[in-house]
Order: structure tokens, then C-alpha cells, then sequence
């Protein structure tokens, strides 16, 4: 997913093996990324291009008519079943697989529009009406589109719209009389239901439903920071020759309260898993859902009516000026490229257009010092005008060499000392080169090589100093530019500042039928972005603050009180209240390349038996949490009792089977089978197991799922706050699954009242 697929890194891998060991010693000793990427680019050879040209074969991402016959027909299948959802996201795979104003992508747009208007979502039922007209609808079928607009405006409360449209289709019924007597009678009955539905509404205020929608993304930071653009008034900057730069509280901070919030400098939408096309299979079409069919390329905004760029089936967009947007700044050089990319993958897919996006902040300046760097291995900043702000910056991003001081006081900053969200900004972002395996950075090397080669080749010299938005420069004779070049140095640079500084796009999704009065939900990774003042923030197991998204932009709340002086901590992933301090290290140190010395892994490290028993075995006679390695003792005072780890074990497995077998009842409306075998369950864990256990949760958090469904909302809130108890141990009291929760008991809560309340009627 963030590396490219495992038969390129397996290919690559053994190409590395195969070389003589001198090549390897230069590779691996090269002072800057500028050496690493001169040495390495020559290695790629035409047999290394070709193997890459048929992997990425196997990605299918141009039009194809028969595609979006394929989609439309298995869409109608779902509309048929009522799977309205289903059947909208396959007609919109046949929009993206079509061409513009075809008649293929007019009946898509249509028949998901009849999708749309059956989920209730009305205003975006019109667009495509309105984009199924625009592409040359058949004028055969045009009323009973007119019919579905006229509905929707109805219900809308738009009756003055919805009378015209209605005037308009008498008018077509009277002017061309095309339908046969039994589609005009249908047709005509529906007429008079909508036109009693005007008169009904048409004294009724008319409703703006999409400002009802600004929630969250209207709020904004209550005072902004003049020295850190998109980070509150009440932190600073401070700069460690052992941390870096880093964020420190100028005053005490109450919980809740807004510290950043910014919009992504650079983000692209994680695939998912995309499917190759099955060689040798009759159908090499797949209807599996993936992010990418319903999440806007651009904004990540979720939409189930995508518009698709006209060049590619894969890039999708809410709308018409997402995709504008998109074109005009970075894919009208990706859009050739989709399927290489997505084998090289999102690593690869972010340097690029990191480097895109770069043209737009004095192209002029930004290739002109790039291109200097060629020659003396450093680099200005863009944006400095004043020689003394000169940051002669090493391109392996250590400043190894002596003579490559900086003399800024914190790199990314401008002559005045303001923090910059841009491409200077991105740049300083560590690579952490001299961590990086020698593999690791051949690999690199080379993807990006490929990239760079396949540019030049498809004649997109993309980074041309007069490049155009919407204008592509032929490319001449292909060799390797020395202008693409340097920018194949910025792309390295990128791949590898990613591992320690990508910062995961998370969401919440649901899992189960949308039917079931409780649903499941689980948090996704959306998208892989970079965010200048974001990556600010310094680790720690417990932080102070909570990050969340609303499409590409980063919201970080204080999550607890924070005294002024403080630093502003950000947790990476591995949480205490998620696994033990040696995992934790573990992680940490082989993706971020430090040891983590925060106050809860010193802690845990002076006292590894005083951790949570998340995850712990309890004796059976005492309740006493057990401890030991092969043979568990109890830790009670007085109480002599022992036990193999292994028979422990074998016990929980078996459980975690009897809580499969109990959920697939569940799931299949068996809901009093299934309360008895959670219930007996749930005995069985109370015998050996800590009440924290991620088990435990689960049979509690099923039980509150099964007593809903029974709409017995009593025992189902019983259930579910004994299943938040689990959920906050393991995920903190100020995690994003804790709110997710809280949010469900809410749902219980409030349903069990306004039952009650009906029954007193």
C-alpha cells in the first residue's frame, strides 16, 4: 500500500543481491540523496521497465465502453433487489468508465439518479438529472426524468420549480407524442400525484438542506497564531538539537479547546485493495467497493454520485470543480500514470505530487535553486530573498558535513521567523536518510527512476519552469532532463521523509446492514497526507491532545488541561493504553527511528508488571490478575494457585470461537440462540479473564446489540456501558472509539426513552 507491490520489491530486492559489491558500497555510503540517486538511476535497466510496464498492466484504470454496459446491468440488478446503495456505486463505476457525452454515461447518470432519489438524498438526485441531460439523454426517455426532478423538488419544498417542470413534461406529452398508451397512463398517474404534491407544498417556506449540513468544518481557531498559520494563539514554536522543532503551550490550556487546525498540504485517497485484472478469467471486471469509489480524489469528501475525470476511469471527484481542481494543480500529469502508481505505490504517489504542487509557489525560484543543488549538493530556501537566510540544506536531510550549517534558527521558517505552510516547509521534513536500509533506499531510487523515465516517455515534461495549469510542454528526445533530474532528487527526498512524517487521513466506517438498530463501526485509513504544522507535534504513549479529520483537514483538540509551558504531544500510533511499553518501543523505533523516553513507557519500564490488565488472565478462586511467563502464578497474598499458559490459551481461542458463532447468529437474526450462547460466554470469561479484556468488550458490546434489536433498551445500555469501560482502557477516554461509543449508548438511551414514552401514551 505505502511501498510499492510486493513483486517489485521482491524484483528490486534481488536486484540488489546481484550486484558487485562495490556498487553496493557506493549506494550504501552516498552523503546526500543527490549521490544515492545519481548512482542508483543508471541501475534501472529496459528489462527492469518492462517487468514494471506489466505489472502495472494488471491495473485497469482507462475508459472501456463495455465496462460501463457491464456496470449498468449489474447496477439494475441491485436496483431490482431494492439495494439502492449497492446499485448507485455500480452505476457510478459505468460513469467513470465512460466517455463524455455518450450515451453510455447519460443512462448511468440517470439510472443513478433513480438510485439516489430511493436513499433520499434529493439535491444530488437533481445533479445528476441534470448531468444525464447535459451528456444527451434520449430525448425517448427525457419524461420520466422529468417526473423524478419534479418529485425531488417537491420534496424539497421547491413546489415553484417543481410546478414549472411539471408544466414542461404536459407540454412535451402534448408536442411529441412518443409513448405507447400503456407507458403514457403510468406516466400520467404519476403526473397527477406529483402535481397534488405541489399544490400541497406550495404554500410551504422553501428549505436550503446543504446549509443545514455545515457542522464542524465552520468552526475555526478562537484566536490564530501570527507566527504559525492554522495553529492557535496559545502555543509556540521552540526548536531541540535532539527533538526538533516542536510546540509548547504559552498559556494554560483547557480541555477541548482548538490548537490546530489545517488543511492538508498534499494528501492522495489510500485505493484500498485494488484488484488486478484476473488474466485468463472470462470477466476482467470487479464489483468490489473500494475508498476510491466513494471518497471525492481531492477533498475526500464521501459521495456515493462521483464525477469522474475524462481521461481515466479511476480518479473520481464530489464535483465538477473538485475535478477542475485537481486537473489545473496535479492530474493532468498523473491521469497517464494511474495504473504505475498505483503499483509503485502511495509513497511514490505523494513525492510526485508533492512535487506538482511545488510549481505553484514561484515555479521560477523553486526549480532555479533545485536545479543549483545539482552542482553544490544544497539548497536555498524558495522563498528567502535575504542571502544571510540562505539555508545551504543537505539533501540526505542531516546536515552531516560541517560546512552545510544551518543558519536559520528553525528550518521552514521565513526571514521573519513565521512558520510557512508550504512547500518549504515540506521540504524540511526529516528523511531520516542514514536510518533508511541500503535496500530500503535502492528501492526508492529506482520506483522513483521509473517514474521520472515513464514522464518523460508519456511527454509530460511536468516540471518546466513555464508550465501552464491546464497546459502540458512536449517533452523532447527521452533522456532524463537534468531539470527532472533534481526533481527526481526532491521525489527521493519525499519517499523517504514519509515513513517517520505521513500522517494517516482516518474515518469512521460502518460495518453490518444498515438496517440493524445498532450497527458496528470501525476506524479506516483513508488517505496518506502531509501537514506542515501537524507534523510539529512531538510522540508521546499518553498525549495531551486529540487529532481528528473532516475530509483533508486536521482538527487537534487539547485533550486534558495543559499548564503553560508544557509541550503540545501527538500520539503516532502505538497508545499505553493499547499495548505494553516493549511493543510500543518496538514500533516506534523501527518507523521513527527513536526511543521513546515519555513518562509512561519510563514508568512502565521501572514497574513492567504495573501496566492495565488489558489483555490479562485472572485467577478463578480469587480474582487476582495471574502473572509469569510458561506457568502463571496469582498474584493474590494468600492465594497459591497456578496455571500453564498454554492451557490458558487454548481456552481463550476456544471462547473467541463460541463469540464468532454467536455474532454470525446474531448477524442472521437468531437473536435469542445467540443471547444464550453470549450469555454463557460471558460466564465463562468472568472465570479467567480480566474484566479489561478486548474479549470481554466484545461479547459485551454483542449482548447490547442483541437486546436492542429486542428493543429491551434497558438491558442493552447495561450491556453497552460495560462494554465502554473496555473500550477505554484500550483506547484511552479521549479517543475518537470512546466518542464513537458514547455516541452509540446516546442512541440506546434515547431510543429506550421515546419507547417509553409512546407506551405511556
Amino acid at each position: 500500500m505505502d511501498l510499492p507491490v510486493d513483486e517489485w520489491k521482491s524484483y528490486i530486492l534481488q536486484k540488489w543481491s546481484l550486484l558487485p559489491k562495490s556498487i553496493q558500497v557506493t549506494i550504501s555510503t552516498a552523503e546526500t540523496l543527490h549521490d544515492l540517486f545519481l548512482h542508483s538511476s543508471p541501475l534501472l535497466q529496459p528489462e527492469d521497465e518492462m517487468f514494471l510496464k506489466r505489472l502495472s498492466g494488471g491495473y485497469l484504470v482507462g475508459k472501456d465502453p463495455d465496462a460501463s454496459l457491464f456496470y449498468r446491468e449489474k447496477g439494475n440488478q441491485k436496483f431490482q433487489a431494492k439495494d439502492y446503495m449497492g446499485a448507485a456505486v455500480l452505476y457510478s463505476k459505468g460513469v467513470s468508465h465512460s466517455g463524455p457525452s455518450s450515451t453510455d454515461i447519460s443512462l448511468c447518470y440517470a439510472n443513478r439518479s433513480a438510485a439516489l432519489f430511493h436513499l433520499g438524498q434529493y439535491e444530488t438526485c437533481l445533479k445528476d438529472i441534470v448531468r444525464a441531460q447535459t451528456h444527451g439523454y434520449p430525448e425517448r426517455l427525457q419524461p420520466k426524468l422529468l417526473l423524478r426532478k419534479a418529485e425531488c423538488l417537491v420534496t424539497l419544498g421547491r413546489p415553484q420549480e417543481a410546478s414549472q417542470t411539471v408544466i414542461d413534461l404536459e407540454s412535451s406529452f402534448a408536442a411529441k407524442p412518443t409513448l405507447s398508451a400503456s407507458q403514457f397512463q403510468i406516466l400520467q398517474r404519476i403526473l397527477c400525484r406529483v402535481k397534488v404534491k405541489v399544490q400541497e407544498k406550495e404554500n410551504l417556506p422553501e428549505i436550503f438542506p446543504e446549509a443545514l449540513t455545515k457542522t464542524f468544518e465552520g468552526v475555526d481557531l478562537r484566536e490564530e497564531n501570527e507566527q504559525i498559520p492554522g495553529a492557535s494563539s496559545s502555543v509556540s514554536l521552540h526548536v531541540d538539537p535532539l527533538k526538533g522543532r516542536y510546540l509548547v503551550a504559552t498559556k494554560d490550556i483547557l480541555p477541548g479547546e482548538l490548537l490546530v487546525k489545517e488543511d492538508a498540504f498534499v494528501s492522495v485517497l489510500n485505493p484500498g485493495e485494488v484488484p488486478l485484472w484476473p488474466r485468463g478469467l472470462e470477466s476482467k471486471w470487479d464489483i468490489q467497493v473500494t475508498n476510491g469509489d466513494l471518497h471525492c480524489h481531492r477533498c475526500l469528501r464521501h459521495t456515493l454520485a462521483p464525477v469522474p475525470c475524462d481521461g481515466c476511469s479511476y480518479a473520481k471527484y464530489c464535483s465538477q470543480e473538485c475535478m477542475q481542481q485537481a486537473w489545473d494543480r496535479y492530474h493532468s500529469v498523473e491521469c497517464s500514470l494511474g495504473a504505475l502508481l498505483l503499483t509503485l505505490g502511495l509513497f511514490c504517489h505523494v513525492a510526485l505530487r508533492s512535487t506538482l504542487l511545488a510549481r505553484f509557489e514561484d515555479v521560477g525560484k523553486v526549480t532555479k535553486k533545485l536545479c543549483g543543488e545539482m552542482s553544490n549538493q544544497g539548497i536555498c530556501l524558495p522563498e528567502s530573498k535575504n542571502p544571510a537566510q540562505t539555508l545551504k540544506y543537505d539533501l540526505g536531510g542531516e546536515g552531516d558535513k560541517k560546512d552545510k550549517a544551518v543558519e536559520t534558527p528553525i528550518p521552514g521558517c521565513d526571514i521573519n521567523g513565521k512558520y510557512e505552510r508550504n512547500y518549504n516547509a515540506i521540504f524540511h521534513l526529516l528523511p531520516h536518510t542514514e536510518n533508511h536500509s541500503p535496500e530500503h533506499k535502492f528501492l526508492c531510487a529506482l520506483s522513483v527512476s521509473a517514474l521520472c523515465r515513464q514522464l518523460e516517455a508519456a511527454g509530460l515534461q511536468a516540471f518546466t519552469t513555464d508550465l501552464k495549469p491546464t497546459k502540458l510542454k512536449a517533452a523532447e528526445p527521452p533522456v532524463l532532463c537534468a531539470e527532472l533530474s533534481v526533481w527526481g532528487v526532491a521525489m527521493l527526498r519525499h519517499m523517504l521523509q514519509l515513513q517517520c512524517n505521513a500522517q494517516a487521513i482516518t474515518t469512521i466506517q460502518q460495518t453490518g446492514s444498515k438496517e440493524s438498530l445498532i450497527t458496528d463501526t470501525r476506524r479506516v485509513r483513508l488517505a496518506t497526507a502531509l501537514f506542515p504544522v501537524v507534523s510539529l507535534l512531538n510522540h508521546s504513549c499518553s498525549p495531551n491532545t486529540s487529532v481528528s479529520f473532516i475530509g483533508t483537514i486536521a482538527t487537534i483538540r487539547a485533550s486534558q488541561l495543559i499548564r503553560s509551558g508544557q509541550e503540545i504531544l501527538h500520539c503516532y500510533g502505538p497508545h499505553e493504553s493499547r499495548m505494553g511499553v516493549a511493543e510500543r518501543r518496538q514500533k516506534l523505533r523501527s518507523q521513527y527511528f527513536f526511543d521513546c523516553d515519555c513518562p509512561p513507557c519510563e514508568r512502565e519500564k521501572q514497574r513492567p508488571s504495573a501496566g492495565p490488565g488489558r489483555g490479562a488472565f485472572r485467577c478463578h478462586r480469587c480474582r487476582a490478575l495471574l502473572q509469569g511467563d510458561d506457568v502463571l502464578s496469582c498474584s493474590g497474598p494468600a492465594c497459591m494457585e497456578s496455571v500453564s499458559r498454554d492451557l490458558l490459551v487454548s481456552r481463550l481461542q476456544d471462547l473467541q470461537r463460541q463469540v464468532g458463532a454467536a455474532q454470525k447468529h446474531l448477524r442472521n437474526g437468531r437473536l435469542e440462540v445467540a443471547i444464550q450462547l453470549l450469555l454463557g460466554c460471558q460466564s465463562d470469561a468472568e472465570s479467567f479473564l480480566s474484566a479489561e479484556h478486548s474479549v470481554v468488550g466484545e461479547i459485551e458490546d454483542a449482548l447490547a446489540q442483541a437486546y436492542a434489536a429486542l428493543g429491551d433498551w434497558e438491558k442493552s445500555a447495561t450491556h453497552l456501558q460495560k462494554s465502554l469501560q473496555v473500550v477505554e482502557v484500550h483506547h484511552g477516554p479521549s479517543s475518537v472509539e470512546m466518542g464513537h461509543e458514547l455516541f452509540k449508548l446516546a442512541q440506546v438511551f434515547f431510543n429506550g426513552y421515546t419507547e417509553k414514552e409512546c407506551i405511556d401514551d
